[in-house]
């Protein structure tokens, strides 16, 4: 791996405002024999959505035929059973069951969706490391102790919180401290991408990636980044998003011009109102392009996240549609 002692901007020259030094500590061990089990269509609201008012609940969507569903499934299950009752696991297989996992918008798998409350609360795809697997169970079901993967998903937790708020510098400081305990946490190597993005530093993010070895430039948080760099090259060449406007409020129903203005309104950040736009677009007319409004938000789901308060919001609507 790269020396990540001064991945952006300089920071590594700069003093850390996070807690770099990370712990660790082994996770107790768990006793109870339900702690892991499968499930069906039929059976999701009780397995799922019921339990998880009780406490969070792990869905793994995964498939026979699937290669890393068999890496992240031993990883899981035994990251499960040590953090010690404090999440459930669930396990659907989306070839005898792909109603949910196509009512979620999943497209590719293995995928881990976090339910808390009968909702779902966060997830991620991929065989990920049983280090990182481990840190998103302490995220969902709190930390079992002062170990480091908690520690650093605490750090990773803040900095995505200073993304949001738009202190970048202050994000990318802290990704780089993740780096420097950990550098090839994917995460904070993604987030970094993702700082360098909204510095409008796209050469330097699309550098960072092509550097990557495989198995973390595949991972689908950088992939998510890569393909956010993608929309952004494209949405600069769609046009003048008011002469966009303008075109729609003569032709309501121009569905090329509203799928553009979407794509437009994605990369400026307003990703409720490109939601509705492709939703819209659903309403009016399945068939354009191939029924490409509803692919078309799949792809910003894939870059916004599980979590993202718009993915949340475009796809309680788009199940509305799909399945009214």
């Amino acid at each position: 791996m790269s020396d990540y002692g001064n991945p952006y901007g300089g920071y590594g020259n700069q003093t850390m405002t996070a807690n770099a030094q990370f712990g660790a500590s082994p996770a107790p061990a768990a006793t109870e024999a339900d702690l892991v089990k499968d499930t069906t269509t039929a059976t999701f609201g009780k397995d799922v959505l019921e339990e998880s008012r009780r406490q969070p609940v792990l869905v793994d969507f995964w498939a026979p035929w699937c290669g890393p569903c068999r890496q992240l499934t031993p990883i899981i299950e035994k990251a499960v059973k040590e953090a010690g009752g404090r999440v459930k696991l669930v396990k659907m297989n989306i070839d005898d069951h792909p109603a949910i996992a196509g009512q979620l918008g999943i497209q590719s798998i293995p995928a881990v969706v976090a339910f808390v409350d009968g909702r779902p609360a966060d997830g991620f795809m991929g065989a990920l490391p049983e280090s990182q697997v481990k840190a998103f169970i302490d995220k969902i079901g709190g930390p079992a102790g002062a170990d480091q993967a908690a520690e650093i998903a605490a750090v990773l937790e803040e900095a995505a919180g200073l993304v949001v708020a738009g202190d970048i510098d202050g994000a990318a400081q802290l990704f780089a401290a993740v780096l420097q305990a950990d550098p090839d946490n994917v995460r904070a190597l993604a987030g970094m991408a993702e700082c360098m993005i909204e510095a409008n530093q796209h050469v330097r993010a699309r550098e960072l990636i092509s550097q990557l070895p495989d198995e973390l430039s595949k991972a689908p948080e950088v992939q998510a980044q890569l393909k956010r760099l993608d929309q952004i090259e494209e949405a600069r060449k769609l046009g003048d998003p008011v002469a966009l406007e303008h075109t729609l409020s003569l032709s309501p129903d121009d569905h090329e011009a509203r799928m553009k203005l979407a794509k437009i309104r994605n990369v400026e950040g307003r990703r409720e109102e490109a939601a509705e736009h492709l939703l819209l677009i659903m309403k009016r007319d399945r068939t354009f392009e191939d029924d490409g409004a509803r692919k078309q938000l799949l792809q910003f789901f894939e870059v916004w996240g599980p979590k993202d308060p718009a993915t949340i919001m475009a796809r309680r609507k788009l199940s509305s549609i799909l399945f009214s």
